[in-house]
């Protein structure tokens, strides 16, 4: 096989991990460890908050970690915070509220938690969570989420079919009800265009894969863009190939095609 990749973007929920997970199997993680014995560079690209990052990130050789879809830059070797964007959650707060009754939200606290208004599901938020006002909810934020009590990923995406949220990037989940939302113009495919560039890597010689509607702007970014095959139809359409579900290691089987044992 001529074609090796010199980088490999990993999502995590759904990718590397089941879902709200932090157990990594062990396929995956040697053939992540393999990848980088081939010299490759492992980037983590993930919605979650750096504070749901940091316990994926110490079980593999990691060079960079991008979180909340492309916000938040963690340099693991350093343990710093290289770069944050944030914004003004209110207006999204306010627009969504008035949308879709019942639903709560929390804006993240970088490496610490959340400030959540309304109560989330046991397991949803990762570190430290406390109940605050709307007007503590409007400070600067690099993240936002939603999630819609009692309601189902498809009510949810039906519901949010016409939405326009000015000012930020949002996406659904299509496994919660779930929205979250980041800085205009963030997302995983424009932190890799910049981190790779300063790495020395060109889009042309990455390999990326993930399963979420956040990932999709990856999956085309990357040289090559691998759908996991629980992925929706939307994320599939975006990826120049289907691979195997999480549930199968999927990620293992496809990292062991280019970086054999």
């Amino acid at each position: 096989m001529s074609w090796r990749p010199r980088l490999v973007a990993l999502d995590i929920d759904g990718t590397l991990t089941p879902v709200g997970s932090n157990d990594i199997s062990p396929a995956v993680k040697a053939a992540v460890v393999r990848a980088t014995e081939h010299g490759a560079l492992v980037v983590l690209c993930t919605g979650r908050s750096l504070i749901g990052v940091a316990e994926v990130a110490a079980q593999l050789p990691v060079t960079f970690c991008v979180c909340s879809n492309g916000a938040v830059w963690w340099d693991p070797a350093r343990h710093e915070v290289t770069r944050r964007v944030t914004f003004d959650p209110g207006p999204t707060i306010k627009a969504l509220q008035t949308l879709l009754p019942g639903s709560v939200f929390a804006v993240e606290l970088t490496g610490v938690g959340s400030l959540s208004m309304g109560e989330f599901l046991p397991g949803d938020l990762w570190g430290v969570t406390r109940q605050a006002t709307f007007d503590e909810m409007t400070e600067p934020t690099s993240r936002l989420v939603m999630r819609w009590l009692d309601h189902t990923p498809a009510e949810l995406s039906f519901a949010v079919r016409e939405l326009e949220l000015p000012g930020v990037e949002w996406s659904v989940d299509h496994i919660e009800a779930w929205l979250t939302a980041v800085p205009l113009d963030v997302t995983k495919g424009s932190a890799l265009e910049e981190i790779s560039a300063a790495l020395g890597v060109g889009a042309e010689d990455a390999l990326a894969m993930g399963d979420g509607t956040n990932d999709v702007e990856m999956l085309r970014w990357a040289g090559l863009g691998v759908a996991m095959g629980q992925a929706p139809a939307n994320v599939h359409a975006a990826a120049d190939e289907v691979g195997p579900t999480v549930l199968e290691d999927g990620a293992a089987q496809v990292l062991n095609r280019y970086f054999p044992g």
